[in-house]
């Protein structure tokens, strides 16, 4: 453990027990602990880091290299060691810059290439008889379009658009049932074109297709680089979008995996999506660290888990059309900081990445906020919030929901006292002994840490900033604790035991699995099979 981590610790020991409303004696801490880019404003105020601390934790940035090693993803390095690959995401909304060079070549005309062909074919489905888009994937391949696509359902104005991700058969019958086969383009998504849960509901898909006599070569499209298995699935070449390895799977919307987006809200709208990413990503490789959104997300995310010891943080965005958001923020966070071993292949001596979770507010209050507000463990917030909504005759919800969101911080910060407690229960009637045993109900420790992100409105630029914020803040927490964001050697075995275990499943073989528990499980599932 490095001396900078030694005095965070013992910074977060010293403070342990202080009260954040006790910070806000200084009325200017809330411009000190914020930052801004352009006009979205990220406050970290009500976080119980003070000077000293982010000092140290800025030196813990410096110290891990985050800035060169910012560089050298961005340069095409290869930055993914264990599969020795270059992290280039970034590329795919690079409009503006220049040459980005893997191996010694530029790959910016095939990437230019790739979206004019990609707007090229979305304006043609959207000027046809298509009525609806079915986006077949998953991991990545799904949740970031399918949480683009509801986010920005103000401008969609393309044929409807589902996914399917489950290869539980009620997954994609569900989607299915209503639908016209005939009007109905299908898209796949997967990079090999072997992933068996999307190519398993692709055939479900295409024999669908076949039997209300609709033309696959007509509705099918397909986000992959092996043209020879889509070309043998029957998919037109000119309907296939590839990608390379050095885009993975949860950093891939902003490309082909972007495709049903596209055709939702057209090409100009995703264009503007782009611009967002692109613009965050120049206030990431641009801004110096204590006023970088990305860096400063990440330093209050490894404060709260690695420092102060909080295991989960709550994503809590107060705009029902990013509540696909946390879902797919666990999937960006957990599977890229979901690590044990280190770049060096040494154990990591401490915790990675936390538990992601949350839901949209004002939902989430009748839920789960009262175990944020009133529970044993100490959960993080963060907060999203628009200035403004997208529906100016019902101004007065939008207002109620910022006063919501806004209530929810005050709240976690400040708590409630027994005094005050107790003056609510007398004001009630209480006496005696009730008094002080209604009270204690109704304590609220409050110095729950939370942050607020604000932004005007949420429109594709927007969203755009909003998900490259979140990508950056996973590359940051991930050199400063020594892993690598960019595998995910963890959904392997599961996958490998899943292809081994089928066999046993489907009754095609008499061996039995080698421990007891599968084996009592199986006998179970082929009872009540028959």
């Amino acid at each position: 453990m490095t001396e900078t981590w030694k005095t965070l610790h013992a910074q977060a020991d010293a403070v342990r027990d202080r009260s954040l409303s006790e910070l806000f004696r200084d009325s200017g801490r809330p411009q000190v602990f914020s930052a801004q880019t352009g006009d979205m404003l990220f406050d970290y105020s009500k976080t119980n880091i003070d000077m000293d601390t982010r000092d140290a934790l800025l030196a813990l940035a410096r110290e891990a290299q985050v800035e060169s090693k910012r560089d050298a993803m961005f340069s095409g390095a290869t930055i993914n060691e264990t599969e020795g690959r270059a992290v280039l995401h970034t590329a795919l909304r690079n409009l503006d810059g220049g040459e980005v060079s893997v191996g010694g070549q530029d790959v910016m005309p095939e990437i230019h290439a790739t979206r004019a062909a990609m707007a090229k074919f979305a304006e043609r489905i959207r000027k046809s008889d298509v009525t609806d888009v079915i986006n077949i994937g998953i991991g990545g391949s799904d949740l970031g379009p399918a949480m683009a696509v509801a986010a920005l359902a103000p401008y969609h104005d393309g044929p409807r658009c589902h996914f399917v991700s489950n290869v539980d058969g009620a997954d994609i019958s569900d989607t299915l049932r209503g639908l016209d086969a005939k009007t109905t383009l299908v898209i796949i998504a997967s990079k090999t074109f072997t992933t068996i849960e999307t190519m398993t509901n692709a055939r479900t898909a295409r024999a669908w297709i076949l039997d209300q006599g609709g033309d696959p070569k007509r509705q099918f499209a397909a986000l992959s680089t092996a043209q020879d298995r889509t070309e043998a699935f029957g998919i037109d070449p000119v309907h296939v979008f590839g990608f390379e390895d050095w885009v993975g799977g949860r950093y891939s919307v902003w490309g082909p995996i972007g495709l049903s987006m596209m055709i939702a809200i057209g090409s100009k709208a995703f264009d503007a999506f782009l611009r967002g990413a692109q613009a965050m990503d120049t206030h990431f490789r641009a801004a110096s660290l204590d006023e970088n959104l990305p860096v400063l997300l990440a330093l209050t995310g490894i404060w709260h888990n690695q420092i102060c010891g909080y295991a989960t943080r709550a994503v809590l965005p107060y705009d029902e059309r990013l509540h696909k958001l946390p879902a797919y923020l666990q999937q960006l966070e957990m599977e890229s900081n979901g690590k044990g071993v280190r770049m060096d292949g040494t154990d990591s001596p401490r915790h990675t990445g936390p538990i992601v979770w949350g839901a949209a507010g004002t939902n989430g209050q009748h839920a789960f906020y009262q175990l944020i507000h009133q529970g044993t463990r100490v959960v993080p917030c963060e907060f999203l919030l628009a200035a403004r909504g997208h529906e100016p005759d019902l101004h007065h919800h939008h207002q109620l929901l910022i006063a919501n969101c806004l209530a929810q911080s005050k709240a976690l910060m400040e708590g409630r006292s027994l005094d005050e407690a107790r003056a609510i229960v007398e004001a009630k009637g209480f006496t005696g002994d009730d008094i002080d045993r209604q009270a204690r109900h109704r304590v609220f420790h409050g110095n729950r840490p939370s942050t607020t992100l604000l932004y005007p409105l949420l429109d594709p630029f927007t969203l755009g900033q909003i998900i490259v914020l979140y990508e950056h803040r996973v590359f940051v927490e991930g050199v400063i604790l020594g892993i690598n964001s960019f595998d995910q050697w963890g959904v392997e075995l599961g996958k490998e035991l899943a292809t081994s275990l089928q066999p046993l499943v489907e009754g095609q073989t008499d061996a039995a699995p080698e421990d007891p528990s599968t084996a009592g499980l199986l006998a179970f599932i082929h009872t009540h099979q028959g």
